[in-house]
């Protein structure tokens, strides 16, 4: 009876309004695909489900008057759970605009990109461990100070040197910044903080690469100790078994080729979107 009035008193307003709401958790879904908040919120909705479902169906008063008085507790209690999902979609939605920094010209990307190719091939070949940070738009500023000021050009020979397995360095990740310069190395980055990885005996190097990709757009470049294989991390998914042709493709793609976001919001949140869509199952190989 209720949904018949519902329908009858149905507006141009209203059904706009549905669709806002409609399309704000769809998009919504697309920042937490991929993490633990996935299991976590699947669980709740379950939970309160069965809840609701047994409450209406055996008459129980008082735990229906506790589901009704559960709004409150999940209003304080999901932005403390989902902290680490919820600052994602802000920093997402607050990249670009007026306040952004100038990136490196075109060309200087270009090279950066065959240095780092250069660079990764040998470090391959030798088995010598990597892990090499390209940053874009989003700020990486309190990872850059963890790790020892460097300021320099890049070079293969800086980085094979930084990697080099006897040196302080090695041990850490080394960030270019939006310059085109190597802000720091021997850098900490944040583990990730997924669960359901489908290459559960990933390295700490290669978790590293995929939190940092998790919670900004940093492209991650990581040369397997164990293995000598190439990987690149980033939106949370790994690429891996990757070649120097290969990686050189896919670094043109991510950081080579030009990337000049609008400023309106709109066009800021379709980016982060279509960054964020599923990409083909040839990623997450075993690395």
């Amino acid at each position: 009876m209720e949904l018949v009035w519902a329908l009858q008193n149905l507006t141009p307003t209203s059904i706009l309004d549905i669709l806002l709401v409609a399309l704000f958790f769809y998009a919504l879904s697309f920042f937490i695909r991929g993490t633990q908040a996935v299991a976590l919120l699947r669980g709740v909705v379950v939970l309160v489900a069965v809840l609701a479902l047994v409450s209406n169906t055996l008459q129980l008063l008082a735990l229906r008057w506790l589901l009704e008085n559960l709004v409150t507790v999940l209003a304080i209690a999901i932005p403390i759970i989902f902290q680490p999902e919820i600052r994602r979609v802000l920093e997402r939605l607050g990249q670009g605009g007026l306040l952004e920094r100038d990136q490196a010209p075109e060309t200087l990307r270009l090279r950066i990109i065959e240095d780092i190719c250069t660079a990764a091939e040998r470090l391959a070949e030798r088995r010598h461990g990597a892990l090499i940070v390209l940053e874009r738009r989003s700020s990486l500023g309190e990872y850059v100070r963890t790790g020892v000021p460097m300021d320099a050009e890049v070079s293969p020979q800086l980085l094979l040197t930084v990697f080099w397995p006897k040196t302080e360095l090695h041990d850490g990740a080394a960030i270019i910044d939006r310059s085109g310069r190597v802000a720091a190395a021997a850098a900490v980055l944040p583990l990730s903080s997924a669960r359901n990885l489908s290459q559960p005996k990933l390295g700490t190097r290669h978790r590293a690469a995929l939190g940092l990709s998790e919670i900004s757009d940093a492209i991650i470049v990581v040369v397997s100790e164990e293995t000598g294989r190439i990987s690149i991390a980033n939106s949370g998914r790994l690429i891996a078994k990757l070649d120097s042709k290969r990686l050189r493709t896919i670094l043109n793609a991510f950081y080579g080729l030009d990337r000049r976001p609008t400023g309106s919001i709109w066009s800021r949140v379709n980016e982060s979107l279509q960054t964020l869509l599923p990409r083909s199952r040839r990623g997450q190989e075993r690395a």
